[in-house]
Parts: C-alpha cells; sequence; structure tokens
C-alpha cells in the first residue's frame, strides 16, 4: 500500500455538526431561574409543598443542565466538537452557541497566519552553502486535520517550511552568470511558486493552505560571501572583456572593409596587421591613446 493510501484511510475530514443557538437556550435558563425563584418564593408548608418543590428539582436540573453547554465564536473562529474522544464534527457558525455539556469543545482559529522563519543555511545545487529564510501566510481549511491528524499544527508548519526551504535550496545554484539556468537569484517568482507547492505539498496532511510565499532573505553565506564576490567581479570583468573585443573586432573589419571598398589606402598584410593591431589597441585599451605624427613615409 502506498503512502498516499495509507494517508487517504488514517485522515480525518471536517464535517458540519448540529449545535443549538446560545440565544434561545439563554432563554431557557432565565426561565429555570424565574421557575426556582417562584417555588421558593410560594412554597408552603404542609402536604401542599410537593409541587413547589418539583418545579425546584426539574428547575435545578435543567439549570445545570444547560448552563455548561454555552460558547462564543467570533469571525473567523470554529469550534470541533467530540464526545467520549470521538470526533462529532466542527461548528463555525458565529454568536453564542450551545451544545451538550457532556460534549467536548476545542476552539480553533481560521483566521490568516504570517510565519517568518529564521535564516538557515542551505548548500545550493553547486554545493555553496547559501543563508536563506522565507515568509509564509497561511491558514486552516480543514480544522479536523488540524486538530486530530497532527499533534500540534503550528509546530508542523515551522519545521515544514525549513524543510521545504532547503529542498528548493538545494534544487538550483545561487546564481549563474551567463543566464542560462534557474537559479535563486535571478528567477525570485519561480522559485518562490515552487516553494508555495512544495509546501503545499508537504502541509495537506494537516489542513492548512498556503496563501502566498516568498524568499525575505537570500545570500552567500558569511564564510564564503567574499571570496564569491571577488569571483563575480572577475566574472563580470571576463564578460566585459568579451564584449569589448567582439565589438573592437567588429569595428576593425569595418574600417578595413570600408578602405578598401572607398581605395583609400593600399595595403600590403604586414600594414594590414600592423593597422588591425594600432586598431585593437586603440579600441580595446583602458587608457587614452597619444597619437604619434608620422611626417615620414610608411615604409621607413
Amino acid at each position: 500500500m502506498s503512502d498516499d493510501k495509507v494517508i487517504a484511510l488514517t485522515a480525518t475530514s471536517e464535517r458540519p455538526v448540529s449545535t443549538a443557538s446560545g440565544y434561545a437556550m439563554l432563554v431557557i435558563l432565565l426561565l429555570t431561574v424565574l421557575a426556582d425563584a417562584y417555588a421558593i418564593s410560594t412554597l408552603p408548608i404542609g402536604p401542599e409543598v410537593w409541587p413547589n418543590v418539583t418545579i425546584l428539582i426539574v428547575a435545578t436540573f435543567v439549570f445545570i443542565l444547560v448552563m455548561p453547554g454555552f460558547y462564543m465564536l467570533q469571525p473567523n473562529q470554529a469550534v470541533a466538537i467530540t464526545l467520549f474522544g470521538e470526533y462529532r464534527g466542527t461548528d463555525r457558525n458565529t454568536g453564542l452557541r450551545w451544545t451538550w455539556p457532556w460534549m467536548s469543545k476545542k476552539k480553533i482559529s481560521v483566521r490568516a497566519n504570517n510565519f517568518i522563519s529564521d535564516k538557515i543555511k542551505v548548500n545550493d545545487l553547486r554545493g555553496n552553502p547559501i543563508d536563506m529564510a522565507a515568509q509564509i501566510m497561511w491558514r486552516v481549511v480543514d480544522t479536523a486535520q488540524a486538530l486530530f491528524d497532527v499533534d500540534d499544527y503550528k509546530q508542523f508548519v515551522r519545521v515544514q517550511v525549513e524543510a521545504a526551504i532547503r529542498t528548493i535550496g538545494s534544487r538550483y545554484p545561487y546564481d549563474d552568470f551567463t543566464h542560462q539556468e534557474v537559479t535563486l537569484r535571478g528567477n525570485h517568482d519561480q522559485v518562490g511558486q515552487e516553494l508555495r507547492s512544495e509546501l503545499q505539498a508537504r502541509l495537506n496532511v494537516a489542513g492548512i493552505a498556503i496563501d502566498e510565499c516568498g524568499f525575505t532573505y537570500l545570500a552567500y553565506a558569511t564564510e564564503i560571501a567574499s571570496a564569491m564576490l571577488r569571483r563575480q567581479q572577475a566574472q563580470a570583468v571576463v564578460a566585459a572583456r568579451q564584449t569589448l573585443v567582439e565589438g573592437a573586432v567588429g569595428m576593425v573589419e569595418m574600417a578595413l572593409a570600408s578602405l578598401s571598398e572607398k581605395k583609400v589606402v593600399e595595403l600590403d598584410d604586414e600594414r594590414r596587421a600592423a593597422m588591425v593591431s594600432n586598431l585593437m589597441v586603440v579600441l580595446c585599451g583602458e587608457r587614452d591613446t597619444q597619437p604619434v605624427v608620422n611626417t615620414g613615409t610608411l615604409y621607413t
């Protein structure tokens, strides 16, 4: 039997439960108080006392039965009701409610919760240690699963968030200067969506939905941050040099082709090589070039 089938067999699903309005039961409670007051105030002496005693006993019994059954629900609150350990259902009706006193009641919030994880150290796809932290907005959608299928659903969320961050962080490299791979830094939205999918798959067993999530901190770990910065700078310099050389070669080709087409000057291979060398120095050099005026012939 697969793990999914095991979870399906053991999961508890939320279902509604039948409860009464607390306001109607409050009227009954007040009537019992009035009945007790009437029975005591009109209590006769002699054999005629039994009707009053009966009213007093019945009213007191009803009062004791009704009083413990009241509970109140605010908006976005629910109460799970159990009978001797057996789940009977969940009440989501707001206001003053009532159920039998032998029913156990456990309130649970279904409001949205915001959780920011601690910074954790993760090895990315290339094995580089990086520090990551995420912000998660979650809420309970199935109260039965949250209360009965996991021990502590809030702690369960914290643990699964850390596990999901580690999983996503190890799936991609932190950065790719060539922009040919999906990276944690360069594809923030895509990686955030995968984090949400990973978290939702992990938290389905607890009846929890993820409304929003994303990374709040993403950086190389302190021990390699300076080395990776120098590496990035070196890669940037190499890329800039490569672009500069490619542009310079194109300009030299264009200059030579234009000179030959317009027959401005005829150059042999040696002079052409010298001109190419001079143009490449001028175009690729980091310092301003100093012109040299040649007053003689080119071949002296």
